[in-house]
C-alpha cells in the first residue's frame, strides 16, 4: 500500500521549517505546528515538544522575537533568521518535496489510524492513573496488545 515512510524532520530541519512558518507572519507554537502540517499537506506535524524547546533555541539565537498577544507568545522572524532561512532554503524545499508521493495521498486515513493509536494510549494511561489497571487487566491487555501485533504484521506481510 505505502512505499515509503510518511517524511520525518530531522533535528537540524525543524528549526528551519519554524522560520519557513514565521516568515510571511508571526504566530504562536500552534499556529507554527498546524502551518507545517498544512505546508506538508498532513504528512508531518510538529509536536509541541519538538516545537517550543526549538523556538526557545531560535529566540536565544535571535532568530525569532517573541511578543504576547491575546496572552499567547507570538514569533516573529528577525533579519538574522531571515537570513538563517535563506542560507537553508534547498533542506526546506527539500521537506517539503519527501512529503509528496504516496503518503500525500493517503494523508487522511494516517491522521485517522493515528486518531486510533492515541485514544488506545490515552485510554490505557488514563485506567493506570486511576488505578484500573490490576495486574489481572495488564495481562489481558498484554495478549490483546501482542494479538494485535501478529495481525498487523500478518496483514502488511500479505
Amino acid at each position: 500500500m505505502f512505499a515509503e515512510r510518511p517524511p520525518r524532520a530531522d533535528r537540524g530541519v525543524v528549526r528551519y521549517l519554524v522560520l519557513d512558518a514565521v516568515r510571511d507572519a508571526p504566530r504562536h507554537g500552534y499556529e507554527i505546528m498546524a502551518a507545517i502540517e498544512t505546508k506538508s499537506e498532513g504528512s508531518y506535524r510538529p509536536s509541541p515538544g519538538v516545537v517550543y524547546p526549538t523556538l526557545q533555541m531560535l529566540e536565544e539565537l535571535a532568530h525569532v522575537r517573541v511578543s504576547v498577544k491575546d496572552d499567547k507568545k507570538v514569533y516573529a522572524i528577525t533579519a538574522a533568521g531571515t537570513k538563517e532561512l535563506e542560507e537553508h532554503a534547498d533542506e526546506v524545499a527539500g521537506f517539503y518535496e519527501q512529503a509528496e508521493g504516496p503518503w500525500h495521498d493517503h494523508g487522511d486515513e494516517l491522521f485517522e489510524l493515528a486518531h486510533v493509536v492515541r485514544r488506545m494510549m490515552r485510554t490505557v494511561r488514563r485506567a493506570a492513573r486511576r488505578g484500573r489497571l490490576s495486574p489481572a487487566k495488564a495481562s489481558k491487555l498484554r495478549a490483546l496488545m501482542e494479538e494485535t501485533a501478529r495481525k498487523l504484521e500478518a496483514l502488511f506481510d500479505e
